[in-house]
């Protein structure tokens, strides 16, 4: 079996951040997970504003607390996915997003990365001082849909997005 981590963005993985980056838009990919990625074209600007994220006191106020991590391989040293644990709901997360969003780079897609990388997190989740965790994902989205499964998620509901007009399913991970 690999030996994958997960670890927070740093400069030493900085060109790889933007190869994932540009593998995410040419596949038309939603980038779920990947935090401010889609936002920023300087991977410097991405692990800072993955850092200021993380702190309640340095956390713009548009946004909730939420830690950055990267799936990485380590006997090639290469990112495979990003996954996002975020701390705390605001309105939309708490209806639409959830605690954790997570998605594999394209390349590295139906290895069951999602799955380990999901099973690694949970642990972190607790340390926060969660007790149970909210993950959504797309009505159709098999994959991920059995990732969740397969880490503990019990169905609760497909609710109506309006913004993106998509049915999004509902699950919770009692930790």
């Amino acid at each position: 079996m690999e030996e994958l981590i997960l670890q927070r963005p740093t400069a030493e993985y900085a060109q790889q951040i933007m190869e994932c980056k540009k593998e995410y838009l040419a596949a038309d990919s939603s980038m779920d997970g990947c935090g401010p990625l889609r936002r920023t074209d300087d991977p410097m600007e991405y692990i800072q504003k993955c850092d200021l994220e993380e702190s309640p006191e340095t956390c713009p106020a548009e946004l909730v607390p939420a830690t950055q991590f990267m799936l990485v391989r380590k006997a090639d040293n290469k990112v495979l996915g990003f996954l996002q644990v975020r701390h705390e709901f605001n309105d939309y997360l708490s209806k639409f997003g959830g605690h954790i969003g997570y998605s594999v780079r394209p390349c590295e897609r139906r290895k069951g990365y999602a799955k380990q990388m999901l099973q690694m997190a949970l642990p972190y989740c607790r340390e926060i001082g969660l007790d149970q965790v909210l993950i959504t994902c797309m009505d159709g989205n098999l994959g991920s849909e059995k990732t969740i499964l397969a880490n503990g998620g019990v169905y609760e509901s497909t609710i109506h997005e309006p913004n993106e007009n998509m049915d999004l399913k509902r699950f919770w991970i009692t930790l």
